[in-house]
């Protein structure tokens, strides 16, 4: 419940900042690039190093590769077919392809599922929405934002990516110890990507773009929402006949609405941002619906 309430005073203070003209245009570049340098490598070392792996949580980690690489797909050719520009069909394959698997996805399994179960989903996030987002979410950003294919351009902009170099740091961390107050200063300075990035969205946020975006929204938000975890849960229950709890919160994780870091990700490489930030600012109100749904749907796996 505190996590509600704080994305929607975070959201409505960015709105309010935007209609009151008291900060500048160039808010949202300067509050994403706080994320993209502190905030996301800060959670990255720190999460990281507390990763307990364990082989049966496999499918945990491959679910956001494989709802990311369907989506690639899916929003290729739905884009071909409706007529869609690059940067929509990028920003649709960034943020339509990746869930928001921690900040609203953790609270989303405490809720429903138990606080035990929280670990699976910090695999979700870690190995599975924020590993992809930090390597072919930015192979995405950059051959959509410039159109080159360049394998040397890709791999610099992987490396140069401030958070996937704090990956890998992170895994080469895992067996030293931290001193005491290092987790507490990675926490603190984590705690910082949801205000920021929240404030960053709906400081940007145009309800008045709806008409223009109404085709790309609805086609990203029914992937999001409805096929993607569907075509998921017919991959790992219906073909490798996975079952279990465990199973019940991977696709959970599956369902949760866009994910605000590729957002952030989108936006700063110029892919069609009012688009961006209607699948956000729509997209997680509405998953408080369509995850109950879920829920119940997934009790039989």
């Amino acid at each position: 419940m505190v996590n509600v309430i704080l994305l929607v005073v975070c959201f409505g203070a960015g709105i309010f900042l935007q209609k009151t003209g008291r900060f500048p245009t160039a808010t949202p570049a300067v509050l994403n690039g706080f994320i993209i340098h502190i905030s996301l490598p800060a959670l990255a070392l720190l999460h990281i190093h507390r990763l307990h792996l364990d082989t049966s949580l496999l499918y945990t980690a491959a679910m956001a590769w494989c709802l990311f690489g369907a989506g690639v797909l899916f929003f290729r050719a739905i884009g071909r077919l409706a007529g869609l520009s690059r940067g929509t069909t990028g920003a649709l394959m960034l943020v339509g392809g990746l869930g928001n698997t921690s900040f609203v996805g953790l609270p989303m399994i405490e809720a429903y599922y138990g606080k035990e179960f929280l670990g699976i989903g910090l695999i979700a996030d870690q190995l599975g929405s924020f590993l992809v987002l930090s390597t072919l979410g930015i192979v995405v950003a950059t051959v959509y934002s410039s159109g080159d294919l360049s394998p040397r351009l890709m791999a610099r902009k992987i490396l140069l990516f401030p958070p996937f170099q704090a990956l890998v740091l992170a895994f080469l961390l895992i067996p030293v110890p931290f001193p005491d107050w290092l987790p507490l200063i990675l926490q603190k300075l984590g705690d910082t990507l949801t205000p920021l990035a929240l404030a960053s969205v709906g400081f940007q946020l145009r309800l008045s773009h709806i008409r223009g975006e109404l085709k790309p929204l609805s086609l990203g938000l029914l992937y999001k929402l409805v096929l993607g975890p569907a075509l998921l849960t017919l991959l790992f229950v219906g073909l490798f006949g996975g079952s279990g709890t465990v199973m019940q919160v991977t696709l959970f994780e599956a369902a949760m609405a866009p994910m605000i870091t590729a957002g952030i990700i989108a936006v700063d490489h110029d892919l069609n941002p009012p688009l961006v930030t209607l699948m956000l600012g729509i997209g997680i109100p509405l998953s408080f619906v369509t995850l109950p749904v879920w829920w119940w749907l997934l009790r039989g796996v």
